[in-house]
């Protein structure tokens, strides 16, 4: 799925994380000239690029920095024909404790990059959102045109991000499209997500320690979550636009687990932790996507069932040592 992309100078931010690594390899292989953006750190960890076959790398150009600094983000954009915009800072427990840093990264570093893309002419920005902006369903499925409520500190900052975004395109006229995932899972994903805190400690437990069982969530495959990035760049008509991605199924996390313990075929006792669980008045009870959009305007559907990506997840997590993988604790 996608549009001609080959020979495009690109660039990911957020390369090293677990969505941009996959996107980072499916741009290679589709022939882009593709540049990776880490965030930079003194031991020069490529994070979850360590997962992606040396061969792929080798093609791509790796840059460490931080959007945080305009100064930077103009040299990083400069001769760029598409950014694909995925650098955050994305747990949502830790915006409770440090919710400026997530102003400075979501907010401030998305400007710094909207305007390094107007001054050197980049052809496309394609933003990454989140269903988070959407707070507690007011209605289901949920389309684009849903309240966006700030129900935590990085779930605000996403929405400032996501309306400065737009702001640009109104204002300027800049070709960006705001790609808004649900919950995406799948292999690499940082031990904070909900799935890998169950299939990890599946693997070498018969007890899964989680908040809240009950929230529900649109459980999304990667690389799902890759073909609609792919189907929307190089688009030149859907400046502006919002287009989420999501499966259009809705299932909660004692449903999850329970996939989890059929694919491993044993019994797992569920234990509900109050430290786990969200402020109340925080939580998201439900999160159901109408994908009406993307399938209309894109051509998206996804092709994994939750059963399909968990099989993938747990194949993943069987095969490393998350201990000693620093990538799966940040």
């Amino acid at each position: 799925m996608g549009n001609n992309l080959k020979d495009k100078s690109v660039l990911v931010t957020g390369a090293g994380g677990f969505i941009g690594s996959h996107l980072l390899e499916a741009l290679v292989r589709s022939g882009c000239r593709t540049k990776a953006l880490l965030h930079y750190n003194s031991t020069g960890n490529i994070a979850n690029l360590n997962h992606v076959d040396k061969g792929i790398l080798s093609e791509a150009e790796i840059v460490f920095g931080d959007i945080r600094d305009g100064y930077f983000c103009d040299n990083l954009t400069r001769g760029v024909e598409i950014v694909f915009h995925l650098a955050a800072l994305i747990g949502i427990p830790y915006s409770y404790v440090a919710p400026e840093s997530y102003v400075q990264t979501n907010i401030t570093g998305t400007v710094n990059l909207l305007n390094a893309c107007l001054k050197n002419d980049v052809g496309q920005f394609l933003h990454t959102s989140t269903s988070e902006v959407y707070g507690s369903a007011l209605y289901k499925p949920i389309d684009e045109k849903h309240p966006l409520q700030g129900q935590s500190p990085y779930s605000a900052s996403k929405i400032g991000a996501d309306k400065l975004v737009e702001s640009y395109c109104r204002s300027f006229g800049l070709n960006a499209i705001t790609v808004r995932p649900f919950n995406t899972f799948g292999p690499r994903q940082s031990l904070r997500a909900i799935i890998p805190t169950v299939v990890t400690q599946a693997l070498g437990s018969d007890e899964v320690r989680v908040g809240s069982t009950h929230p529900r969530r649109d459980l999304t495959f990667v690389l799902d979550n890759v073909n609609g990035y792919l189907a929307a760049a190089g688009r030149t008509d859907l400046g502006g636009e919002t287009i989420n991605i999501g499966t259009g199924s809705s299932f909660s996390i004692k449903e999850m687990i329970d996939i989890v313990s059929k694919i491993l075929d044993k019994e797992l006792k569920v234990i509900e932790e109050k430290k786990r669980i969200r402020p109340e008045k925080s939580e998201v009870l439900e999160l159901l996507c109408d994908n009406s959009k993307a399938k209309d305007l894109l051509g998206w559907s996804p092709d994994h069932t939750l059963e399909e990506g968990l099989r993938e997840v747990i194949e993943f997590f069987g095969s490393i040592d998350v201990e000693d993988s620093s990538a799966y604790h940040i």
